[in-house]
């Protein structure tokens, strides 16, 4: 067996293309849960973290962020009543958006499949700009997300979202699936 084999592996475990090329530059599968104490470490040695100080550590970061969103509002619908031209920073807002509100922890900068998790689901955000002539979203199906989240952005800078399943997008054989902006789901509003 060569040490490249897990490729194969991971091509008929369903893995994408993107994924496969991702553990070929790293030379494992990142995507597949390890155990620490395989790799030497013992849980003796491991420190427990109370639940408090986790959620102190969330809400400090999302009081900042939140703070930093609405500045980025603001100096962005200034911009437009200035100019008449938006600034194009509407993903960068629908993340922020989608981190702030629904609790999102995004992953590093270029990670590829998916924007964040919420829980133990990978998410994907796009964002529903004033500009779009069309309330719709186009989606990699080989993204690696369970669930989508749509972040519309209106004229007067205020936001809507949904949170949609992917099993509940249109089934097909293209590159991309397109989920439009349904009107009457329940949306949270900022």
């Amino acid at each position: 067996m060569s040490d490249w084999d897990f490729l194969h592996d991971m091509h008929n475990e369903g893995y994408s293309p993107d994924q496969i090329a991702d553990a070929a530059a790293c030379g494992y599968n990142p995507y597949e849960p390890f155990d620490f104490e395989e790799l030497g470490f013992s849980s003796d040695e491991w420190e427990e973290l109370d639940d408090s100080e986790l959620s102190d550590e969330i809400s400090t970061l999302n009081h900042e962020l939140s703070v930093v969103f609405k500045n980025l509002v603001g100096n962005a619908k200034l911009f437009h009543s200035l100019t008449n031209r938006y600034l194009q920073i509407w993903g960068e807002l629908g993340e922020l958006y989608g981190e702030i509100n629904y609790g999102i922890r995004r992953h590093k900068a270029h990670t590829k499949g998916s924007d964040g998790k919420l829980g133990n689901d990978f998410i994907e955000i796009k964002t529903i700009s004033p500009e779009k002539s069309l309330e719709e979203v186009k989606v990699k199906r080989a993204g690696n997300f369970n669930k989508l989240l749509i972040v519309k952005i209106n004229e007067d800078f205020s936001f809507e979202s949904q949170l949609i399943a992917r099993k509940s997008l249109p089934k097909g054989d293209g590159k991309h699936v397109r989920a439009s902006w349904k009107k009457k789901v329940a949306t949270k509003n900022a």
